[in-house]
């Protein structure tokens, strides 16, 4: 049975003290994982820069991206700086790829925001040639999408034989996906095709179950191997949705995704969803719920 691990994402701060201050606060909370969101629009900062800065303010706590979006940056260009944070972090990075969905994010830079099989196919592509660009010698790939000619990066990932890959899903091709080639899936709310936001016919318990039973199918002989986790977008007691966010928790009371209650309510309730159905890596979506989650961190971290 897997440790439980625990992240947090965090999206901006009024300077680069303040910045250091939260990073070592979850740090000393025993959090395990500080996560950036990778958007164009609304207050976030840019992951990379985020991500350095927090490595650089605290010595155990391993940083990340919920999720790089691969629309956004060619693969070569994400494996050179992913491979360099992780040499100067002292390999406790952990990269979250997916495909890029918020419509706003497309029409605000001028991208086209293209059908979900293109941005998968796409996505797919790039996972191949971020591993091939983070291991030894050159590499060479002719893809639909993506073609590298011998190329031969360095520096190369200081942990072997690559940084932890991420893959948040929660339709069908990206959970399979996801079940095939990522060492983490973070599962969520399915997403409209169009990018307005999260499908509101997607969500509660029996959608979170299937979700789990898909990656286990498609995954085989890995499914050992994978850590699953989901994000928790209420903590506590209720509040109301923060506005800059697509998040809806409004059905998802029954899951893993909403945890109400006292700290031994929640607790219990992480360790069911862990000891029966495998999920053990938690992501606290809103920095307000941060200082309600960290006596449960506090209780469950060793557990």
């Amino acid at each position: 049975m897997r440790r439980f691990r625990f992240g947090a994402v965090v999206r901006e701060a009024g300077s680069g003290k303040e910045w250091a201050e939260k990073a070592r606060r979850l740090e000393g909370a025993g959090f395990d994982v500080l996560l950036v969101p990778d958007h164009l629009v609304g207050p976030r900062f840019a992951p990379v820069a985020a991500l350095t800065a927090a490595a650089c303010a605290t010595t155990r706590l391993r940083v990340g991206t919920l999720v790089f979006a691969n629309d956004f940056r060619h693969p070569a260009v994400l494996a050179k700086e992913a491979a360099t944070l992780d040499l100067l972090s002292d390999g406790r990075l952990e990269v979250g790829v997916g495909t890029g969905w918020l419509a706003g994010d497309y029409a605000g830079a001028g991208l086209a925001l293209e059908p979900p099989g293109v941005r998968v196919e796409r996505l797919r592509e790039a996972l191949a040639v971020l591993k091939g660009l983070w291991g030894e010698g050159p590499f060479h790939y002719e893809g639909r999408h993506y073609r590298i000619a011998g190329l031969d990066q360095r520096p190369k990932p200081l942990q072997k034989p690559r940084p932890p890959l991420v893959i948040g899903a929660g339709g069908a091709r990206m959970l399979r996906l996801a079940a095939e080639e990522a060492d983490v899936v973070n599962i969520g709310t399915r997403v409209r095709p169009d990018g307005s936001g999260p499908d509101p016919r997607d969500a509660g318990p029996e959608a979170l179950l299937g979700k789990l039973a898909a990656v286990r199918e498609a995954a085989g002989e890995r499914y050992a191997r994978l850590e699953l986790g989901t994000s928790v977008l209420q903590v506590g007691e209720r509040k109301a949705e923060e506005a800059w966010s697509a998040a809806d928790s409004s059905r998802l009371d029954a899951t893993p995704q909403v945890l109400l209650g006292t700290r031994h309510d929640i607790a219990d309730k992480l360790r069911y969803w862990r000891d029966e159905h495998d999920i053990s890596y938690f992501v606290v979506h809103h920095e307000r719920d941060l200082a309600a989650f960290e006596s449960v961190v506090e209780d469950l971290a060793s557990g």
